[in-house]
């Protein structure tokens, strides 16, 4: 793949999870009407009890009244992760890396499974016949981003690379909070607010400008509209957690039963979040792992749209011992647990997520974080910006400049190799245009680089614009060949820290077109 090639992702969604799971766990046909109410209110239904009327936010007694043969069940998210750990594993069993955004739902990079199958169309239907074995619906969406994925799986459609915007313009705006694992709590709101200003579709709220949207709206709206036009998301942040927040729990006696585990599962969150706070950290990708007597070794990723609280952490740890404990899991362990592990997977900075309360960020940090925000209102999404350290081989590339409010999440790992990179330190000033130089040997002639990436001649004076010194020191060069299987992208450069008489450093970079000055040193 390369490098500039936007990663594909996969959405395996099973429509109306909820009611699905209930029937299942109440015995009844899947021809039967089906709605799983919560607060007196219809959460999901069946498609047969769609037919007859029944929405979801109807009052269960106008549900029935629309439906009068209609099954009531009452929500429970224990028993829908219970019943879909069948279908991860499936999944994952065919294409390993699954990540589980809620039951119903899962996510996986595209790459490795149509590599394997041939095709994404291939893929796509080797997923679905997996599931439907299980006797499970499912529909399969591929796109470049995440959020767009997930809506073209619930239209079980392949969305073409560089085509997002084009797939999102025509879908009614409601589609915008469809998913509530991926918006904000606000986003129905926000939805509302947007039909009655007369923007039905998406492409309507994409036409806006992003200016318009950051300062009349929330941060929330930013984000929306960002997907809305298709634009990269932020994927999950590649910071390295340390290895000390991995929490584990020897349990003994081994864990067979599912009060006992969620006991243990609550008291393990707990312990990791206290771990997080004091690394001032959050987790967005949890791995749930545990080891049975017998050594079987079980493990699941869960990747979450906001940052984990201790709740939503013994809820998706209670969620998943559940499914291995008790439910039709193919993999079911034979003993009980006997360790139970959490790590997080990739964490952020606890200073882009909320005040701090318990040791996150001070009143100084959050009154800034919010000045900022109201300029980034008046101005535009994109008129404060914040560096994040990032991968790269010169200065300017390793630092990547992210919206105040997005995550901050570096454009390439700054821990990779990167061979030809320049040594610390880095310079105090790096220059936006590069002016053009002269860099001269002894004779007056230009020093060059040469194929082998050595410099032709010592350079003895340096030239810029009106002004020369003298050069009484330098290293390198330091050459990089980028992009050469591309021949449009291909660059060839060297980098020279040279220092002046005067005390004066600079970083110069040569190119095709000469020699320029790339940053200047204190």
């Amino acid at each position: 793949m390369s490098a500039r090639e936007p990663a594909r992702v996969l959405a395996l969604w099973c429509p109306d999870w909820p009611a699905v799971a209930a029937a299942a766990a109440a015995d009844l046909p899947a021809s039967e009407p089906v709605a799983v109410v919560a607060a007196n209110r219809v959460l999901a239904c069946s498609a047969t009890a769609r037919a007859a009327g029944v929405r979801r936010g109807l009052r269960r007694r106008e549900a029935q009244a629309r439906c009068p043969e209609l099954h009531v069940l009452q929500a429970d998210p224990n028993r829908d992760a219970r019943l879909f750990e069948p279908v991860v594993e499936a999944v994952d069993a065919t294409a390993p890396g699954v990540e589980v955004l809620r039951p119903g739902l899962v996510v996986l990079a595209a790459r490795g499974v149509v590599r394997w199958f041939g095709s994404e169309e291939a893929a796509a239907e080797r997923l679905v016949d997996e599931v439907a074995a299980l006797g499970v619906e499912c529909q399969v969406g591929i796109a470049d981003e995440l959020s767009t994925a997930v809506l073209a799986a619930r239209r079980g459609t392949l969305v073409p690379p560089g085509k997002g915007a084009e797939f999102l313009a025509p879908l009614p705006i409601s589609d915008l909070a469809v998913e509530p694992s991926l918006a904000a709590p606000e986003r129905e709101e926000l939805v509302d607010l947007l039909r009655r200003l007369g923007l039905r579709t998406i492409g309507a709220f994409a036409a806006l400008s992003a200016g318009d949207v950051a300062s009349r709206f929330g941060t929330d709206a930013v984000r929306a509209h960002r997907t809305a036009c298709g634009h990269p998301e932020r994927p999950p942040s590649g910071r390295t957690p340390p290895p000390d927040l991995t929490v584990e729990q020897r349990c003994d006696p081994p864990l067979e039963r599912v009060d006992a585990a969620a006991f243990a599962g609550r008291a393990l969150a707990e312990l990791l979040h206290v771990r997080l706070a004091a690394a001032g950290v959050a987790c967005t990708r949890l791995l749930v792992a545990a080891r049975t007597e017998g050594g079987e070794e079980l493990a699941r990723t869960w990747r979450c749209a906001e940052p984990l609280t201790p709740d939503g952490t013994a809820d998706r740890v209670r969620w998943q011992l559940d499914g291995w404990l008790t439910g039709r899991s193919r993999d079911r362990p034979t003993a009980g647990i006997e360790v139970l592990r959490l790590e997080p997977v990739e964490v952020v900075s606890a200073g882009a997520l909320q005040p701090g309360l318990w040791g996150g960020v001070g009143d100084e940090d959050e009154r800034a974080r919010r000045a900022l925000v109201r300029v980034q209102g008046l101005l535009g999404g994109e008129a404060v910006l914040v560096g994040v350290l990032s991968g790269g081989r010169g200065p300017a590339e390793r630092i990547t400049l992210v919206p105040v409010g997005d995550e901050r999440v570096p454009a390439s790992d700054p821990e990779a190799p990167w061979p030809g990179r320049l040594p610390p330190p880095a310079p105090a000033m790096v220059l936006t245009v590069p002016p053009s130089i002269a860099l001269l040997d002894d004779a007056g002639a230009e020093v060059a680089v040469t194929e082998r990436g050595l410099l032709s001649a010592a350079p003895a004076h340096l030239r810029w614009g009106s002004r020369g010194w003298q050069v009484v020191g330098w290293a390198g060069p330091w050459p990089v060949d980028e992009y050469w299987w591309d021949p449009a992208e291909a660059r060839a450069v060297a980098r020279l820290q040279v220092l002046l008489d005067g005390s004066r450093a600079l970083l110069v970079i040569h190119t095709s077109g000469g020699w320029k000055v790339e940053g200047v040193y204190d």
